[in-house]
């Protein structure tokens, strides 16, 4: 049998499902990355078990690689795809989940990690870093829809802008991690410089960097005669060069690549809110990072079936997963939105649809390539354990939470938004809700 053949017609099959699966699940409680997983399972007993079933421990540097692309072209969708401007109140929800709870889940986490896990300080840190993010990939289906879709409410934008920020907010947690892992090993201090190049340095460079690559960007589609603007094209790809250029220059500068990407995103989105090509560069970034996402969830269960990921997998293990998913996550994001005006439906949804997924696996490859953590086999089977928890829990509930919001926001809509308490809110109000 020729191996190359067999590869490229599961590709054609994958590709195939990619367009095809989110149409058949609409109305089921079940998600495009449980069929994956399922597909990847069923695959592991097929001859082709020892290509697929690859342990993430074993191909640190490509699950790493991997993991990166699809996460920034994912955060260039979730940019690309906000309406609404940024702004302290606009954007409360968010700077409440980034601000609050995500520092409440590092440390609750930690905790975890530490104390009932008996990782060391740095290793349960780095669990902390990598498990509190909410990720841009497989939170697709709770975040707002395509550009001028409408698409916008509370709960979804929250998720979304959340998703967007909280990867590169959730960095100098993992920097902090490496230098005390580190510090074991040398003695020196570490806190004067890891606030000053990992806090500040980095997250400026990387918020500055994508807003003026998307500034410029964004000039060059809508500000050009219009002989010259690239919007004219109508070439979706042109997100992709965005995002790489953006990725790369601002890890080039030393700052944070995620956050740049995302700014960008957002920024170019800002240039010309109304324009029908933002359509065509999410619709773009969204198909290559469907692909991605499948085929990496593939891999990871036919991993799963293989036996190579959960070989050491406990009762510790599986109730930290458990408490994660339903205690940290859930509890701080609700602690974080207290006093937040959105109603309590929306709150609870939005504190409980803290999805957990492939950024998980690149902090966590990253983070092992630079320095060494004690039982890194440990950290694995944790952060694998949650995410295909968070695959199954999040991806059947999702669809039948989502609806029965989206009904109560349609008998209710007096409820669907927060009351705007300035006149510059209502303004923004205004332009969120424009065609």
């Amino acid at each position: 049998m020729d191996l190359y053949m067999v590869l490229l017609a599961i590709f054609g099959a994958i590709v195939l499902l990619t367009a095809w699966t989110p149409m058949l699940l609409e109305e089921l409680p079940l998600s495009l990355p449980i069929v994956c997983i399922a597909i990847g399972m069923a695959l592991a007993s097929s001859p082709l078990h020892t290509v697929l079933a690859v342990n993430p421990l074993e191909s640190r540097e490509a699950t790493e690689r991997l993991t990166e692309f699809v996460v920034i072209v994912s955060l260039m969708g979730a940019g690309l795809k906000l309406h609404r401007p940024p702004g302290f109140r606009r954007w409360g929800a968010t700077w409440r989940l980034l601000g609050i709870s995500m520092p409440l889940t590092i440390a609750a986490i930690t905790l975890i990690g530490w104390g009932f896990l008996g990782l060391g300080l740095p290793a349960a840190l780095l669990l902390g870093a990598a498990l509190a993010p909410t990720d841009p990939v497989l939170a697709s289906d709770v975040q707002v829809g395509p550009p001028r879709s409408g698409a916008d409410d509370e709960t979804r934008f929250a998720l979304t802008s959340e998703a967007g920020l909280n990867d590169g907010l959730a960095f100098p947690f993992v920097y902090l991690a490496i230098a005390m892992a580190g510090v074991q090993a040398t003695g020196e201090p570490f806190l004067a410089d890891w606030l000053r190049h990992d806090v500040v340095w980095k997250l400026s460079v990387g918020a500055l960097a994508g807003w003026l690559g998307g500034r410029a960007v964004g000039w060059l589609m809508f500000r050009l005669p219009d002989r010259a603007r690239i919007s004219r094209t109508g070439d979706g790809f042109v997100a992709l060069g965005i995002t790489g250029l953006v990725y790369g220059g601002t890890e080039l500068l030393d700052g944070y690549g995620f956050l740049a990407v995302f700014v960008a995103g957002v920024s170019v989105r800002a240039m010309e809110r109304r324009h029908a090509y933002h359509e065509k560069l999410h619709e773009f970034a969204e198909q290559i990072e469907r692909l991605l996402m499948m085929a990496l969830l593939v891999f990871f269960g036919a991993a799963i079936a293989e036996g190579s990921i959960f070989g050491a997998l406990d009762w510790r293990v599986v109730v930290a997963s458990l408490a994660i998913l339903f205690l940290v996550r859930p509890l701080s994001g609700w602690i974080g939105l207290i006093g937040h005006p959105a109603p309590a439906e929306a709150r609870a949804a939005t504190a409980f649809f803290g999805i957990r997924g492939l950024g998980s696996f690149y902090y966590l490859a990253y983070a092992l390539g630079e320095a060494e953590f004690e039982r890194p086999g440990a950290l694995w089977v944790t952060v694998c354990c949650v995410v295909l928890l968070s695959i199954v829990l999040h991806g059947t509930t999702v669809t039948p939470v989502m609806r029965r919001l989206d009904g109560r926001r349609a008998r209710n809509p007096a409820r669907a938004t927060p009351p705007p308490a300035t006149r510059a809110a209502s303004r923004a109000r205004r332009d969120e809700t424009a065609p």
